[in-house]
């Protein structure tokens, strides 16, 4: 688990203040009630290195093989949706549709999360039920209406390409594929999807370079750690506490009137336990709920990273925006209405016109200069197992 500590948060905001000092009324100095309210969360800042559990070391040759069966197609049920169909490099390293398109005969109700930076995360998927990229990958591979596959099945096809023999063999040292072991190495490549600091305006800022950022992204910055408090759940390097809360995010469309959004949905609700007369008459994705069971979780999902922005569109669990001008509209207003247990922290902003275009402005300089882009790998072809005679 990676914990980003509150260290030295004072002396952060008070850096702030210095560097976007009379840019703005909405500026706040040091000794304002709103720099102590951002003192109370851990600062932005650069991304530290990936941390990387001591069960699974990092090698080239392992990230070489846990990039290859990423792409391959397979690992899933029907050997046609590999991790890279919802996790494109090309679209932010999501889908770049509104709602992740779900296992063949299937359909998902939820936007696909991308996996940049996925690394720093300690609870991932939006309702937060696992806690590792080396538990994500076999979840989704095997979920339901993502990769549906079965693991012995996944592990049988890995055996008879002669290729994956040999590089499990010189990664992990056993003389046939395992599918554990095959999370294992996706899960290594994963942790090098990540952001360059070096890339990133912010992060430049934050190391020195005063010119990294313009006026309008510095007023931003002040805004985002004053008057519309998104620091108090997007904070630490990740740009999120990892929490849960409800926004009142309305629901999508598609999601309401297309009967095998609806049909997936309830089964989904069946498979976590939740009672007939729920899932009967589900129409809200519960979100937490389906972790803890508590009905004060409704409608709670994690705070995503606000890192990458430019590049991970449309936004929220539903992928109902699809530009950061409407989330940042939606935030204004006090956010939405949609199910129970909104947070008391969704309040209306009173942001001016151009107060909004300076938060939004910030919010981009948390993305790279240039999307994170890889070219695709080739993969080996099966080849029938020799048989003694």
């Amino acid at each position: 688990m990676t914990t980003f500590k509150r260290d030295a948060t004072a002396a952060a905001i008070a850096a702030l203040t210095v560097v976007t000092a009379g840019l703005a009324p909405a500026v706040f100095a040091a000794d304002t009630p709103m720099a102590k309210k951002a003192a109370a969360f851990p600062p932005l800042g650069p991304l530290p290195a990936a941390p990387i559990p001591a069960d699974n070391p990092m090698t080239a040759e392992k990230i070489e093989l846990g990039k290859m069966l990423f792409w391959d197609s397979r690992l899933g049920g029907d050997a046609s949706s590999p991790c890279v169909v919802c996790h494109k490099p090309g679209k932010g390293w999501g889908d770049g549709g509104e709602i992740s398109r779900g296992y063949p005969g299937t359909q998902h109700w939820r936007n696909a999360q991308t996996v940049l930076n996925a690394a720093f995360y300690n609870k991932l998927f939006w309702e937060g039920n696992v806690t590792s990229l080396e538990a994500q990958a076999p979840a989704a591979a095997g979920g339901n209406v993502a990769g549906n596959g079965d693991g012995s099945m996944m592990e049988m096809r890995l055996r008879f390409i002669p290729e994956y023999v040999e590089r499990f063999k010189k990664v992990f040292g056993v003389e046939w594929p395992r599918i554990f072991l095959a999370w294992k190495a996706i899960a290594a490549f994963e942790r090098t999807i990540v952001s360059d600091p070096k890339q990133v305006p912010f992060d430049r800022y934050m190391m020195g370079d005063k010119n990294a950022l313009n006026d309008s992204q510095k007023h931003g910055m002040a805004l985002f750690n004053g008057k519309a408090g998104c620091i108090q759940c997007h904070n630490g390097p990740l740009a999120s506490d990892q929490r849960f809360y409800s926004l009142g995010v309305p629901e999508n469309e598609v999601f309401m009137s297309e009967p095998l959004y609806q049909i997936t949905h309830r089964w989904e609700h069946y498979q976590k336990g939740i009672s007939e007369k729920g899932y009967r008459g589900a129409d809200l994705d519960h979100g937490y709920y389906y972790v803890t069971k508590n009905p004060k979780d409704i409608g709670k999902f994690r705070t995503p990273s606000l890192r990458e922005l430019k590049y991970t569109a449309p936004f929220m669990h539903n992928g109902i925006f699809y530009t950061l001008n409407e989330v940042v509209d939606f935030y204004d207003k006090g956010g939405g209405t949609t199910g129970p247990n909104k947070s008391p922290l969704i309040k209306p902003l009173g942001l001016t016109d151009q107060e909004k275009k300076d938060l939004v402005a910030f919010l981009e300089s948390l993305s790279m200069d240039k999307p994170l882009s890889m070219a695709s790998p080739k993969l080996p072809p099966y080849q029938p197992l020799k048989v003694a005679k």
